[in-house]
């Protein structure tokens, strides 16, 4: 859509020139024209707090003034002011001499009027900055909305992302837990532990999101096998230890940042820090920082819950094997960590009840 001339006569001017005949002159030329919306200065040193108190589409600017020269006033602007915008500097000045050009354009002036200016010349100058400077207003507002649509189908994606990954996460505690809601107390859980182990929040927030998944593998294993009430025997454990692969492979590999966290969890939360888990034997961080804490606050979770085969431990018992384990099952600073933020992990069970 081309600029119209209404657009341009609502253009907001300002005017710094320190020969009030001058600014003047200027002034009854532009209003002649339908430009009403002037501002004019014969101090230069106004025109910092002007431009931050008016959204101006233009400056007409003197080069040679007291107290400070235009060169002086485009370096300010460009320096406080207009930093990511397009703010057009017009240079009126009877100085016409090659050095001056060149320091009002490195300054950041876009054209020049000699003075004393025909009335044609400047009007096609000015109209000329203006039409450019509408259609960067136009884009920047395009930008933003584009940007905003962006967001909204971002956030759309992510979300929907979200839902799939809670919903397999409890897919898969549903097939040998007596609840669903260990998956969201564990996920919690680490939540916090990595906020406290001095991950960022945006990594955090991202874990709270993977670790449901961490159980999913279980939907590829028999129910003869992991619901059995008794003690499962070598080949029985060695089925159920797979379970970590299987849900590798049911998340897949794929470039979401969020899903190869979910991938990592699942894959490797049953590895122990000094290398004896399953089911690839790593050791120390060599494990993923956050199949680490999916590990701590699965089993927490677990020991602390009731199920139709045990009673849940009390805290201090739960505690006790936690610091028994450090080093061995668990990352010795993680546990350290998970102990400092003990009582928030302890009220996810009233949140998440069940």
């Amino acid at each position: 859509m081309p600029v119209t001339n209404d657009d341009l006569r609502a253009s907001s001017i300002l005017i710094v020139d320190d020969e009030p005949a001058n600014v003047a002159l200027l002034e009854a030329t532009l209003a002649r024209e339908g430009y009403a919306n002037l501002v004019s200065t014969g101090d230069p040193r106004q025109v910092e707090e002007l431009c931050r108190t008016h959204d101006f589409d233009i400056i007409l600017l003197d080069i040679r003034m007291p107290h400070m020269s235009g060169i002086e006033v485009m370096e300010r602007l460009a320096a406080k002011l207009v930093e990511g915008d397009w703010l057009p500097v017009l240079v009126l000045t009877a100085q016409t001499d090659d050095e001056t050009r060149m320091k009002a354009l490195t300054a950041g002036a876009r054209d020049f009027v000699n003075k004393p200016f025909k009335r044609w010349e400047v009007l096609l100058r000015i109209r000329n900055l203006l039409e450019t400077r509408h259609f960067y207003k136009r884009q920047r507002v395009r930008a933003d909305e584009l940007e905003k649509i962006v967001r909204e189908r971002t956030k759309e994606v992510r979300e929907t992302q979200l839902q799939i990954i809670e919903r397999l996460g409890r897919a898969g505690e549903y097939r040998d837990e007596e609840t669903g809601m260990h998956v969201m107390r564990m996920s919690h859980a680490s939540h916090q532990l990595a906020l406290a182990a001095g991950l960022d929040s945006a990594t955090s927030e991202l874990i709270l999101y993977a670790t449901p998944m961490h159980d999913v593998g279980k939907i590829g294993i028999s129910d003869l096998i992991l619901l059995k009430p008794g003690r499962l025997d070598p080949e029985e454990r060695k089925i159920i230890e797979a379970h970590p692969v299987i849900g590798g492979e049911i998340i897949g590999e794929h470039g979401s940042e969020l899903l190869t966290m979910a991938r990592n969890v699942a894959l490797y939360h049953h590895e122990k820090w000094d290398g004896t888990g399953y089911p690839h034997g790593l050791k120390g961080e060599e494990i993923p920082i956050e199949a680490r804490i999916a590990s701590i606050c699965d089993v927490f979770d677990a020991l602390t819950s009731p199920r139709p085969y045990k009673e849940a431990w009390p805290l201090e018992k739960a505690v006790a094997l936690f610091k028994g384990e450090t080093g061995k099952h668990f990352d010795p600073k993680l546990v350290e960590a998970f102990l400092s933020i003990l009582p928030k992990v302890v009220a996810l069970r009233e949140q998440f009840d069940g």
